[in-house]
C-alpha cells in the first residue's frame, strides 16, 4: 500500500472540512476569531479636520508675511476669540486678524487654514497672541477622512482578529462583528499505559501529556476542544468515549484520537470508530515523525487519529487538524506556509518521507535568519520538542543539506 503524500493528505482533508455558521459577537469578545464577512467603516475618521499640535488656529493670510527664520524681527499679532479643546470645539467662524487657542485632537474652526503651534508664539494677554512663525496651510491639520471614510471596507473576510484589528473596528464605530463560530474539538487518549499528571504511576504507566499540549494548540488555531478522557486498550471503553464525542448534544465537529490507529494487537481505535459509523477517507502518510495518520468521517465530524508518540502527534496536529480548523474558519490560506533560513549545521540526506526536523531559528546581528537543527529527532523527545521553535521541512529523496545553505523552515507558535 502506497503512502500517500503530505501535501495531498492536507488538500484531501481541506476539501472535507465544512465551514463554519457564523454569529455576532460583541467586540469585546472578538480577540482571536475570524470574520465571516467584509466589514465597512461607520464613520469618517476623523470625522471633522482636527490639529496635530498645540497652538493657535489662524488665517494664513494674515501670517504669510513672516520670516521662516526665528531670529527676524517680523510679527504678527491677532485678537484671541475663543478657545477649542478635545470634544469642546469653538462654535463661531474665524475671520481675518483673529486666532483661537486650539489643542491637539480638537476641531480646527470654521474659517481657519493654518496653525501656528505654540511654541512659535507668544500670549501677550487674555485678548491677543503673537505669532512669530506659522506653518504652511494644512500642514499641522489632519483633514476629515485622513484615516478613512464612511463606507471604507477595511477588514476583509477571513482575517483573524488581532488586537490591531480590535482598535480599528471600535475606531469604524462597530460595535459588533460576524465571525464564524469555532469548532469544537474532542480530544480522546488512548491506552492501558496512560494516566494523568499526579496520579500515581503503576509499574509500565507513564503520564498522558499529549491532551494538555494539544488542546492549547488547537484553541491557539481557532477551535473550541475539549478533552474526554483516557480510553483503555479494549472496544468498550473506546466505544464509550466515541460515543460522548458523537452525542449530538455534545456538537463536536472534529473528533481527533490519539494513539492506537496503528497495526498491533492492542492498536482498536480504527475498528472502534468503523463500529461506530467512520468511513474512513485515508490512513498512514509519507511524513516523518508521523506516518501512521488516520483520517475520516463519521456524520457530520471529522475524524483525524494522530501517532502516540508526543512530537509525531503535535506536528501532526500542526499540519492537518491546524489547517482543517483554519479551513472550516475560512482562512483564505489554510495551511501555514514555510519560509527560508540560513542552516547552521549540516543535515544528512532526506528518505522517502517528507521529513519535518526540530530545530531552532533566530535572527543574528545582521538581520539574517538563521537555524540549527537538533541533534537527536526521536519522536519521543518533548524536551527537545519544547524548546524547538520551527521546523526544517525536508522534501521527500532531497539531498543533504551543508552549512549556510537556505532551507525551508515552518514557524511553531
Amino acid at each position: 500500500m502506497s503512502l500517500l503524500s503530505v501535501a495531498e493528505a492536507q488538500n484531501r482533508m481541506i476539501a472535507k472540512g465544512q465551514l463554519m455558521a457564523t454569529e455576532m459577537l460583541p467586540l469585546e469578545f472578538c480577540a482571536g476569531r475570524v470574520v465571516a464577512k467584509n466589514t465597512a467603516a461607520k464613520i469618517t475618521q476623523p470625522p471633522f479636520d482636527a490639529s496635530a499640535m498645540d497652538g493657535y488656529a489662524v488665517l494664513f493670510s494674515d501670517c504669510s508675511s513672516l520670516s521662516s527664520s526665528h531670529n527676524s524681527s517680523t510679527t504678527v499679532t491677532l485678537k484671541l476669540i475663543g478657545e477649542s479643546s478635545a470634544g469642546h470645539p469653538f462654535q463661531g467662524e474665524l475671520s481675518s486678524g483673529e486666532a483661537v487657542r486650539i489643542f491637539t485632537g480638537a476641531v480646527v474652526p470654521t474659517g481657519a487654514d493654518a496653525i501656528a503651534i505654540q511654541e512659535d508664539c507668544e500670549r501677550v494677554d487674555q485678548q491677543s497672541v503673537v505669532v512669530k512663525e506659522v506653518a504652511q496651510p494644512g500642514k499641522f491639520i489632519r483633514p476629515a477622512g485622513y484615516d478613512f471614510n464612511d463606507g471604507d471596507v477595511l477588514v476583509s473576510k477571513g482575517t483573524e482578529l488581532g488586537y490591531r484589528h480590535l482598535a480599528l473596528l471600535a475606531s469604524m464605530n462597530v460595535a459588533s462583528v460576524e465571525v464564524y463560530k469555532k469548532p469544537r474539538v474532542a480530544i480522546i487518549a488512548t491506552g492501558d499505559e496512560l494516566v494523568f499528571p499526579g496520579e500515581a504511576l503503576s509499574p509500565g504507566q507513564i503520564i498522558s501529556s499529549i491532551p494538555f499540549g494539544m488542546k492549547q494548540l488547537l484553541n491557539q488555531a481557532g477551535a473550541e476542544a475539549h478533552c474526554l478522557g483516557i480510553a483503555q486498550d479494549n472496544l468498550p471503553s473506546l466505544k464509550n468515549i466515541i460515543s460522548e464525542a458523537k452525542a449530538p448534544e455534545n456538537k463536536f465537529d472534529i473528533i481527533v484520537t490519539i494513539g492506537g490507529a496503528s497495526v498491533g494487537d492492542h492498536d482498536l481505535v480504527q475498528e472502534a470508530l468503523k463500529l461506530a459509523g467512520m468511513e474512513l477517507d485515508f490512513w498512514r502518510i509519507a511524513m516523518r515523525p508521523g506516518k501512521p495518520l488516520m483520517v475520516g468521517a463519521l456524520n457530520n465530524q471529522s475524524i483525524v487519529g494522530v501517532p502516540g508518540n508526543p512530537v509525531s502527534a503535535m506536528i501532526c496536529a500542526e499540519m492537518f487538524v491546524v489547517s482543517l480548523i483554519r479551513s472550516m474558519l475560512g482562512h483564505s490560506s489554510p495551511i501555514k506556509p514555510t519560509h527560508k533560513a540560513i542552516l547552521q549545521n549540516e543535515v544528512s540526506s532526506n528518505g522517502p518521507r517528507k521529513h519535518y526536523m526540530r530545530s531552532f531559528c533566530w535572527v543574528d546581528e545582521t538581520g539574517q535568519q538563521r537555524v540549527e537543527c537538533r541533534e537527536n529527532q526521536d519522536s519521543s523527545l518533548q524536551a527537545t520538542f519544547a524548546f524547538s521553535n520551527c521546523l526544517i521541512v525536508r522534501e521527500p529523496h532531497s539531498e543533504g543539506a551543508n552549512q549556510d545553505e537556505f532551507v525551508d523552515i515552518y514557524p511553531l507558535d
